[in-house]
Formats: C-alpha cells, sequence, structure tokens
C-alpha cells in the first residue's frame, strides 16, 4: 500500500456521505501493517486506504451511504461505535483510531488543555512538591479531574496550600520538573504554518501557561492568576475560576472572534473540567484521559503522541513542521 494509492479490491466511488478512519500506531511499538489496515477496511463499506506515514499512520475513507438524520449527538455516536468496531477488530493492537466526517476535517481553529495534555505533568502537583504536600495535592487533583470532586472549590483548597512559597520557584519547576509532551511543537507549529488560530486554554495558572505556549508556539493562553503578595504565593487564586465553563466559552467566543464553522474546531484534554469544550468542538479528543472523558469525547488518543492529531486531519508525515 503506498501513498495515496487505493488498497486492494476496494475501490469504488463513494457516496455523498464521506467519512474517514485514521489509524495511528504507537510511537515505538508495532508497526502499522497492511494487514491491519486491510482488515479494518473490509469491515467499512465503500473503502479504500492509503498511508499517511507508512507503518505508522493510514487514513480509510468510506461512504456510509444514505443516513436518516441521526443529529449532531446521533452522528458522533455512530463514529464512536465504527471506532471501537474497528479497535475490536484489531484485536488489541496499540493503534489509536479516529472516525469522522470527511468534510470540515482540515481544522482551523485549535484548544488545548495543558497540564497531562501538552505537558506530562500537573503544575500544581509540582508546585506542591515544593512544600512537600504533592501526593496529598496529587490526590486531590486525580479527583478533581476524574470529576469526583467540583473543580473549583477543589482548585481553592490546593492553592490555599501554597501560601508563602517563593514566586520565583516556578522557574526552577519548569527547568527541572516539567516536559513538553511528546508531538507538542509539532502538532502546533504545524497547524500554525496552515493558518490555524491556536490557543492554550488551562485550568491552571498564567505563570506556567505563558511559558509553556511560548515554548510550544501558541498564539495565545489562557489560565487562572494566583494571587502573588511581596513575592510570595497569598494562598489565593484571582476570581472567577477558570473551569469547565470557561473553558468552553473560550471556544464559542473564539469561534464566534474568527468567523468560522464550529465544525471548524478541534480541542484536546484529558480532564472532566475539559469535558464541554471537547464535546463542543468540531472534533474533540481526549488525550491520555481519564475514563469518563475519554467515554464521552468524540475521539480518543490511548497510544499515540500529539502528532496523532495532525493525521487525524490528513496531514502526512512529510507535512510536519519539525
Amino acid at each position: 500500500m503506498r501513498s495515496g494509492r487505493p488498497l486492494g479490491a476496494a475501490r469504488r466511488k463513494s457516496h455523498a456521505m464521506a467519512y474517514v478512519a485514521t489509524l495511528v500506531a504507537a510511537p515505538g511499538g508495532p508497526a502499522l501493517s497492511e494487514e491491519m489496515v486491510a482488515s479494518v477496511a473490509e469491515c467499512l463499506p465503500q473503502a479504500r486506504a492509503a498511508w499517511l506515514d507508512e507503518g505508522a499512520a493510514a487514513d480509510i475513507v468510506f461512504a456510509a451511504g444514505e443516513l436518516p438524520e441521526l443529529g449532531f449527538d446521533g452522528e458522533r455516536a455512530m463514529l464512536r461505535a465504527l471506532a471501537e468496531d474497528a479497535r475490536v477488530t484489531l484485536d488489541g493492537a496499540p493503534v489509536d483510531v479516529i472516525v469522522q466526517p470527511v468534510a470540515h476535517r482540515r481544522k482551523k481553529l485549535f484548544l488545548a488543555d495543558m497540564d497531562s495534555t501538552m505537558i506530562g505533568q500537573e503544575c500544581i502537583d509540582e508546585l506542591a512538591a515544593e512544600v512537600g504536600l504533592k501526593d496529598h495535592v496529587a490526590e486531590i487533583t486525580e479527583r478533581a479531574m476524574r470529576g469526583e470532586l467540583e473543580f473549583e472549590p477543589a482548585l481553592r483548597e490546593r492553592v490555599a496550600l501554597l501560601k508563602g512559597l517563593p514566586e520565583n520557584v516556578v522557574d526552577r519547576v519548569i527547568a527541572e520538573r516539567i516536559t513538553l509532551t511528546p508531538g507538542a511543537r509539532a502538532l502546533v507549529r504545524t497547524m500554525r504554518a496552515h493558518g490555524v488560530k491556536t490557543a492554550l486554554v488551562s485550568g491552571g495558572f498564567t505563570l506556567f501557561t505563558q511559558r509553556i505556549a511560548d515554548m510550544i508556539g501558541f498564539d495565545e493562553n489562557r489560565a487562572n492568576h494566583l494571587v502573588v503578595e511581596n513575592g510570595a504565593f497569598a494562598g489565593r487564586v484571582e476570581e472567577p475560576i477558570l473551569g469547565k465553563q470557561a473553558k468552553l466559552d473560550a471556544l464559542v467566543d473564539l469561534t464566534a472572534k474568527l468567523g468560522i464553522d464550529p465544525r471548524d474546531t478541534m480541542a484536546a484534554g484529558d480532564g472532566a473540567n475539559d469535558l464541554a469544550m471537547l464535546q463542543r468542538a468540531g472534533l474533540g479528543v481526549a488525550y491520555h484521559a481519564k475514563p469518563a472523558v475519554a467515554a464521552a469525547a468524540h475521539a480518543r488518543i490511548e497510544h499515540g503522541d500529539l502528532t496523532a492529531l495532525l493525521y487525524a486531519q490528513g496531514y502526512a508525515r512529510a507535512d510536519f513542521v519539525a
């Protein structure tokens, strides 16, 4: 299966209802084989497959035929079910599957969570390590991200424990403890090179998002403001807190300002406070997410790095901006 060449016997012209299933192998894991791609293609009507990156990612374009009016939620449920069927066909192989309409596949706006999405850590947990409370704070963070605790009071509780910590500790935390998620720079810089607006939208803190956004290449960032008094954290966060509703509002606001179709948006995140944003986006991706988030989002990435979001838009490896 060469790039752009149809796979095997599936060569018939698609109907108007065109969809694409994108298969992405885990980096460093077993390669995505032509046989694996063919096994999924055989289960889809009028399918044709082509490599985006041989051994790593492939597209299978197919036609669902004439469908009844499903509505937004009904169509997304159908596409999630098709993705799950493909995972079953792949028999547990470490391959992510994203199924979506071909139309509006290339996005014009991208919003992303920061902690445990664009970076590998939770910044508030790393700050808590400076006062010997990382395990305690990390437990609260985990429960909040799973949706077991309301985000806003959980954030206030954790921030109170940072009172008295010098503001400049952020420099050391970023330098010594924060790592960018693999594929973060390639994802954002490739999308920006194609005219996409990008925003880092975090329930964390501007002291981190401003720096992380610059490191990765985001156009803008939005987050909470920690109150600082005499060079130290006051144990408070400025109100109103940027949480689940604020992330959704950011998506709605930027979509309106840019004058783009909501279907031309993509969002990525891992926690419960991301879910409203993910569900409103044209493509909402749960990235190595908490179980409830992965179950409710349009698509999920469990094995791949962030370049999987480029493959999902039909970018080939040769299109990536290093």
